[in-house]
């Protein structure tokens, strides 16, 4: 069986590399065609830096992905595991304190193994290209306030979780997808005013009329938040979004800086139309549901498998702890995960379209929404010419051609 699994891994990871080895060849052939909508927005040079951006950066993930396969393998083929397991049983007695420290060892051993990528891809790539304004100073307080916030959130979790296991050893299960499923909407709540500030600067937007207008738009789709802010995304990257954030009567809409920058009210409009879209058609509901339903499948499953003890010979160990276990599981669902991948997709690229639509008719602006996802699109280097079989399995949006082809029809 510890065969079959390692199989099964390197099949769906080689899967994944020839996908993206495909997506990048697709490119290449394609790099200097200008899509049917971006005529007149893209020059050959533009194209160019698009389709050299995009390599560059596959070619890093592609590099990291690696270097994590081959981390992954010696963990938990290679009897690091095993190793480690035995290690953290010598830390502590309590089995609270011990699972603690058991993952917050994985999380410090994981944040290591990010930090030269994430300091290439921030100063290197990103630099080379224009897009990002972070200071290393900035770099390491991120980092360090990352750490802080992971390490609070693990050690509480993680206590409150193997607390539930020991006093219900049947039904910890549930008490702990319900324990889960609080805090994570309790985060969404808190987010907002707490966590969210610790790294960037919030401030209504200044301009009263953007403002007069955007609440009027929301008012029309019959949606009330609590602010209208603007965010200095730009003190880190020259890339440009918006999004909604927080859940009942902390609803707000956080509009980068660089967005305002660089697009007109009636594009802004329609952008938010689209996130309003999303609010609207209950996705976030939806997905919600989903992801906690699958959350408590997965916590049962966890417990039978758990006091079954077929987890530990599936890599060729004779016993493992209870933190190793979960280990083992989460490397399971990161199989299954991966095969459901498509669906996922597939599923969000759904939502996609129906937030576009609800924004043609809340708008009625949709030659502004495809203007506004044109210049993104130019602005962020984006990819204009992924593989369709690539696009099919990880695209989490129609590809940006779809969208703004289907949107001039519109118009």
């Amino acid at each position: 069986m510890t065969l079959a699994l390692l199989v099964a891994y390197l099949l769906i990871g080689a899967a994944g590399w020839l996908l993206g080895w495909l997506n990048l060849r697709h490119l290449r052939h394609n790099a200097g065609l200008v899509p049917e909508g971006f005529e007149g927005e893209l020059d050959s040079e533009t194209l160019a830096r698009s389709a050299a951006y995009t390599i560059e950066n596959n070619r890093l993930d592609l590099i990291e992905s690696l270097a994590g396969t081959v981390v992954l393998l010696l963990f938990l083929f290679g009897g690091l595991l095993e190793i480690y397991d035995r290690w953290t049983a010598s830390l502590s007695g309590s089995f609270v304190l011990r699972g603690v420290l058991f993952f917050l060892c994985l999380s410090f051993v994981q944040t290591t193994i990010d930090i030269p990528f994430s300091l290439y891809r921030n100063f290197r790539v990103e630099a080379r290209y224009g897009f990002n304004t972070m200071t290393p100073r900035l770099w390491l307080t991120d980092l360090l306030k990352s750490l802080a916030i992971g390490i609070v959130l693990i050690a509480l979790l993680t206590s409150g979780a193997l607390v539930l296991v020991l006093l219900s050893p049947y039904w910890w299960w549930l008490w702990v997808w319900g324990f889960f499923a609080a805090a994570s909407l309790f985060l969404m709540y808190l987010s907002p005013y707490v966590i969210e500030p610790l790294f960037h600067t919030f401030e209504p937007v200044d301009a009263e009329d953007l403002e007069g207008e955007i609440r009027a738009l929301l008012q029309k789709a019959g949606l009330e938040v609590s602010r209208v802010l603007r965010v200095d995304a730009s003190r880190r990257s020259r890339h440009s979004n918006a999004y909604f954030t927080g859940i009942g009567r902390v609803k707000r809409i956080v509009l980068f800086d660089t967005l305002l920058e660089r697009l007109d009210t009636r594009e802004i409009l329609a952008v938010l139309a689209h996130e309003v879209g999303h609010w609207k058609r209950r996705h976030l509901l939806k997905r919600l549901v989903v992801s906690e339903a699958a959350a408590l499948l997965c916590c049962y499953a966890a417990f039978r498998l758990m006091d079954a003890g077929v987890l530990p010979p599936l890599l060729g160990m004779e016993s493992a702890s209870f933190y190793a276990q979960l280990v083992i599981l989460g490397f399971l669902l990161s199989l299954a995960s991966s095969l459901l991948t498509p669906i996922a997709s597939f599923l969000s690229r759904r939502h996609e379209q129906e937030a576009d639509r609800f924004a043609i008719e809340l708008s009625g602006m949709p030659d502004a929404l495809a203007s506004s996802l044109v210049k993104m699109s130019r602005d962020n280097l984006s990819n204009l010419h992924p593989h369709p079989l690539y696009a099919a399995v990880y695209y989490s949006h129609p590809p940006v051609v779809e969208r703004v082809r289907g949107l001039r029809k519109e118009s």
